[in-house]
């Protein structure tokens, strides 16, 4: 699962632009975690963020593949709206996002967020940070887990250097979930680092590294699981 990395740029900034990609990523997940058996070889993701003049639309679809053809599908779609009287001085939002997925003899449980996000960047836009603090409403499944009330803690940041050559960006997500295999508690740990060389403004190759605890495998809750990869990526 991915976020539009330098969506934090585009919402600080509050331009009235449209903004699409898309991403090819090879995953070596499966080849280095014997647990992951099941996991996508690749996954192609797209991309688009809108800002208006009350704040920014962004959503993204992830398809998974292997070689039997498309195994699961999730996208994220979420809204902010500025504060305005105070969006200009400390970057202040309200944020609003729905999450959903399904992939072969499983469905991802549906969610729900709502909170306020803090948005931050250099004079010159090179670096960008953005904050957000949500309440997650988890909805309960037919034949599967009930629903929940939940949160969420997520971090966006953004640096471009060496002259707009390199771009390194990425989340960090922290929220209150549930162990499939007793329905315990435990706190879900998933940050996903982009590495981008820009070849030009159309075309940046680099790569992608999942890091994660209690997410999707969850016999293994006590393990962190790393999964990296090798994309490139297509400014629409």
């Amino acid at each position: 699962m991915k976020k539009l990395f330098f969506t934090a740029i585009m919402a600080i900034a509050a331009l009235a632009v449209n903004a699409q990609n898309i991403q090819v990523h090879y995953d070596f997940g499966s080849k280095l975690n014997d647990c992951e058996d099941g996991r996508q070889d690749v996954t192609i993701t797209y991309e688009t963020f809108k800002a208006d003049k009350l704040g920014s639309w962004f959503y993204f679809i992830d398809l998974d593949l292997n070689k039997d053809g498309a195994i699961g599908a999730y996208t994220e779609v979420s809204r902010e709206f500025n504060v305005k009287q105070l969006a200009e001085s400390n970057g202040l939002a309200a944020h609003i996002e729905f999450d959903a997925g399904q992939s072969i003899g499983a469905q991802f449980q549906s969610a729900a967020l709502v909170g306020p996000a803090w948005n931050w960047h250099s004079a010159d836009f090179s670096k960008t940070f953005s904050l957000q603090v949500m309440y997650k409403q988890f909805f309960g499944q037919k034949n599967g887990p009930d629903g929940y009330a939940s949160y969420q803690l997520t971090g966006v940041w953004g640096l471009n250097f060496l002259a707009g050559k390199l771009t390194f960006s990425g989340f960090m997500d922290f929220w209150g979930g549930k162990k499939a295999i007793d329905n315990s508690n435990c706190l879900v740990f998933l940050t996903e680092p982009q590495l981008w060389y820009n070849i030009n403004k159309s075309i940046s190759v680099g790569t992608e590294v999942e890091i994660s605890n209690n997410f999707i495998y969850a016999p293994l809750n006590d393990k962190f699981l790393v999964n990296p990869t090798l994309a490139v990526k297509f400014n629409l």
